[in-house]
């Protein structure tokens, strides 16, 4: 092919910069002659640093102005973890593929001393600004003290410390991407806590008009993981959720079959609805739907209504 140029949209953090790169050093090796450049791009969500996510909007805060620049032309595609991407998109704008996924479990890192979440001592404090794994957590463990915390891997690992926290909780796709799988104390299985929609896979998201870059990124998708992710979208889409409630779903696909697992609770976990279906893959978002359906029905619907009156949003940002 002839010498092009293609620019990725990225975030600036260390975890969304090694995403980047491994979608630049796949393209250059699929497509020789190719020359990638990343295009880094600050989101609201790197600039609002001192409050959790769930009192701020969400998954959107982490690609707004991504899609925009894709939208002016001065990236051509983005990389964006699946499980920060709104459910709807910009007019012009899709997400052409998912990529296959990694491990979507969470992990915790322990004080020393302590091998599971399951020896800490009563009133344990975890470190976390995510509403689904205090939720689940504290389903398991009510006398936890859930504490926010945000920043990148390394500054979360390291509040361990400077926290004096019992426990973090962090994810284990990034765990692995970042070479720090060697502190991981516990995987928390899915049962346990079941992992945040589309946790551990990519997504690539392009403008539908562009062909040309639409044929060249294509590779990149992976069937099973895209059945199961877009399964997970759709039970979140219809429960027209995100960071500011805990919900969670899980997809796994088995040659032609998808399992499903959803979730919907209280912020304390007290009130707790998890449910699993089994389908034809080619039914993917159907079953979603249906099994968001099936949750409203048990009162999924009063509990998310509770999470959101009792939300407050202020919002302090960075200087900028």
């Amino acid at each position: 092919m002839a010498k092009k140029i293609l620019r990725i949209g990225t975030r600036a953090s260390q975890l969304a910069l090694w995403q980047a790169n491994w979608v630049k050093s796949e393209l250059e090796q699929r497509h020789p002659g190719l020359e990638v450049t990343l295009v880094k791009i600050k989101t609201m969500g790197d600039k609002i640093l001192d409050v959790p996510l769930a009192m701020v909007g969400g998954k959107g805060l982490f690609v707004k102005e991504i899609e925009e620049a894709m939208l002016r032309g001065e990236i051509d595609i983005a990389v964006h973890s699946m499980k920060d991407v709104p459910t709807f998109f910009p007019d012009g704008l899709a997400l052409r593929c998912i990529t296959e996924r990694e491990d979507p479990r969470d992990i915790l890192i322990l004080k020393p001393g302590f091998s599971s979440f399951l020896d800490l001592p009563q009133g344990a404090r975890i470190g976390t600004s995510s509403l689904r794994r205090k939720a689940q957590l504290l389903h398991r463990r009510p006398d936890f003290q859930m504490l926010d915390i945000r920043g990148n891997v390394e500054t979360r690992i390291r509040k361990l410390t400077d926290d004096d926290l019992d426990a973090v909780v962090l994810a284990a796709a990034g765990m692995n991407r970042l070479g720090f799988a060697s502190q991981v104390s516990e995987y928390l299985a899915t049962d346990i806590c079941l992992p945040a929609i589309g946790q551990g896979a990519l997504g690539l998201e392009s403008r539908l008009a562009d062909t040309e870059t639409n044929a060249m990124i294509d590779f990149f998708n992976h069937p099973a993981t895209a059945w199961a992710v877009k399964a997970e979208r759709a039970f979140l889409r219809r429960l027209e959720g995100g960071c500011q409630v805990p919900i969670a779903a899980f997809g796994q696909v088995q040659g032609e079959r998808l399992t499903l697992t959803g979730l919907v609770s209280s912020v304390d976990g007290s009130r707790f609805l998890r449910k699993k279906i089994d389908c034809p893959v080619a039914e993917a978002e159907a079953a979603g739907v249906s099994l968001a359906d099936d949750l409203l029905i048990q009162g999924a619907g009063a509990i998310l209504n509770e999470v959101y009156q009792h939300e407050t949003f202020n919002v302090k940002k960075e200087e900028v």
